[in-house]
């Protein structure tokens, strides 16, 4: 049997979460996913493939949709780092929240926070985009239960109630 190696190196890690600075002490080799879910304890990030292929665990990074699973948590040190828990303020959701919510966007909502989260990158970017730029944005983000048909009139709905 081989003894056990040395405990992974940790760091500090300084970043701004949901508009708020905080520092942490972090294994060099943790993921972002992992540092959100355990240590800020923002559970609306969700685990779903652990290879950046199913959209699940996406967050903004300044302002990017990034799969959190496949991103080191040191790798956003000085970073803005946003999840789907920033997105609601003071209490009320925000417009794509209701408007996933209003239009029946979500379905057993697993998905739901990191196609919000994309959503929100692209609305950031392109304001009133066309359907094939809502699909282009979303194609990282799988859902299981959908055609995906709501999910992009939920977009559209965002989209003009900002207009």
């Amino acid at each position: 049997m081989h003894a056990p190696g040395p405990p992974p190196k940790k760091r500090l890690l300084r970043l701004r979460l949901n508009g708020r600075w905080r520092e942490d002490a972090v294994a060099e080799r943790d993921l972002l996913v992992d540092y959100l879910r355990d240590v800020a304890h923002l559970t609306g990030v969700k685990t779903g493939c652990d290879g950046g292929e199913c959209g699940a665990c996406t967050v903004l990074v300044d302002g990017e949709a990034v799969p959190s699973c496949i991103t080191l948590a040191v790798r956003c040190e000085g970073r803005d780092v946003e999840t789907i828990e920033g997105l609601a303020a003071q209490g009320r959701l925000s417009r794509l929240q209701r408007a996933f919510h209003e239009k029946l966007g979500t379905q057993c909502g697993f998905c739901t926070p990191g196609m919000i989260m994309a959503a929100e990158a692209l609305l950031r970017r392109i304001p009133n985009p066309s359907d094939q730029e809502i699909r282009t944005a979303l194609s990282g983000n799988l859902c299981r239960c959908t055609g995906y048909v709501k999910i992009i009139e939920s977009v559209h709905a965002a989209a003009e109630s900002a207009s």
